[in-house]
């Protein structure tokens, strides 16, 4: 195979039985999303380069796709959706109402090393409520993450969640000139990827001495709850969250700089690849966009790792095909009368298929039987001739011919059992 016939590496195509399980999946989100009252939104996948940079750390930087157009506009690939939603907030904050819910499902783009749940484009889903630091907020988007899992049928959610603030009063204490605080955040994000002692080491590399990586490691696992987090956790409970999903993580960091106050990640036990979700709250992005100041809080859902563990926790049913009839064309005379039931059946709410060519009725049965449709319609000479039609069952071989207007009632009373 040609170099040109494969995909980019870090790229993948989506076969119909992975956009099937892709789309239960946004279609069970959207529904949660919806029910807690967020509106959609999409953006460019293009903005100008200086937009993204700068914004997400200097580790995340590197990871942005960047170039120059034919009119030599350095412009870069969408990396998340929070910074390009904060270009809205400020763009358009005439036209918006005070208190905006968005949520967002498009692809982003890393140039990152691709991996067993990590691509260079993927897909997030977004929620985000802006204009207010009100602690409720922050619990409608833990309570919304959590239905929208619960609504995709996982049987463990876990929410680790923390404070920012915590984290900058803890750490700030240890940060030198040449490692600052965010540098040590960064470093303590990755606790549940490394070891406390590889964590460590980095930040003694970083140049941090090691008593003071040592003593910065111990304050912040002994650092307790904040009383904005606290009141952040009762609201998400009031909201119908379970206690047991909720946990108080004072290690837990969220790499990206804009977060300035909650932070929380999703986790699911039964498939171990790391977090689902990540999100917080970014009171100050929108203002150093240049933008007015709005505060905003919000999550983003890594869809593709959610895909994967629903496929591999047996969530997803997938149909063996897409279409539940095809009707058959017998030959030109009662071509008619085979695409008039097809049209009564696709009124009927039934997905139907229009056998395309002018085969054998064995030949146009052996298709079905490949595509594992469940239902085919005949209708040849006699039946058109009767107002009739047959419906053959592929699954059992069972026949049965009743007039041409029952057809659409007929399969759809036997797809409903």
């Amino acid at each position: 195979m040609t170099e040109m016939l494969q995909t980019l590496k870090g790229f993948r195509d989506f076969l119909p039985r992975d956009m099937q399980a892709r789309e239960y999946v946004t279609e069970r989100v959207r529904e949660v999303f919806k029910l807690f009252g967020f509106e959609p939104l999409e953006t460019p996948t293009l903005e100008y380069a200086e937009l993204l940079l700068g914004k997400y750390g200097e580790e995340a930087d590197r990871l942005v796709y960047t170039f120059k157009d034919r009119g030599e506009r350095h412009i870069a690939l969408r990396y998340d959706q929070t910074v390009p939603a904060a270009r809205i907030l400020a763009q358009y904050q005439h036209e918006l109402p005070r208190y905006f819910r968005r949520y967002q499902i498009q692809n982003v783009f890393r140039a990152d090393k691709p991996q067993r749940g990590r691509y260079r484009e993927f897909t997030q889903c977004d929620i985000d409520i802006f204009g207010t630091t009100s602690p409720l907020a922050d619990a409608e988007i833990v309570a919304c993450t959590y239905f929208a899992f619960k609504n995709i049928g996982y049987p463990t959610i876990e929410i680790k969640i923390n404070d920012r603030q915590t984290l900058f009063k803890t750490l700030k204490p240890f940060a030198t000139e040449q490692v600052d605080v965010f540098s040590i955040i960064q470093s303590i994000d990755k606790l549940d990827k490394q070891s406390e002692a590889s964590v460590i080491e980095e930040l003694v590399d970083k140049g941090l001495e090691s008593q003071e990586a040592q003593e910065a490691m111990a304050a912040i696992q002994g650092a307790p709850i904040s009383d904005n987090l606290r009141e952040i956790v009762d609201a998400s409970l009031n909201l119908g969250v379970p206690e047991d999903v909720i946990e108080y993580n004072p290690t837990l960091a969220r790499g990206l700089d804009y977060y300035t106050g909650m932070i929380f990640e999703v986790f699911v036990p039964e498939y171990p690849v790391g977090s689902f979700a990540g999100g917080g709250r970014y009171d100050q992005l929108i203002e150093q966009l240049g933008g007015p100041s709005i505060p905003a809080t919000g999550i983003a859902f890594g869809f593709d790792r959610m895909v994967e563990g629903a496929i591999q926790l047996g969530l997803i049913p997938i149909n063996e095909s897409i279409t539940q009839a095809l009707v058959t064309v017998f030959d030109e005379e009662t071509q008619k009368y085979s695409l008039k039931i097809a049209s009564q059946l696709r009124q009927a709410g039934i997905r139907t298929e229009v056998y395309p060519e002018l085969d054998r009725l064995g030949k146009q049965l052996k298709t079905a039987d490949q595509k594992k449709i469940p239902y085919v319609v005949i209708v040849g000479p006699d039946e058109a001739k009767q107002g009739m039609a047959t419906v053959r069952d592929m699954r059992t071989g069972e026949q049965l011919t009743p007039m041409m207007e029952e057809v659409g009632e007929l399969i759809r009373g036997k797809l409903a059992n």
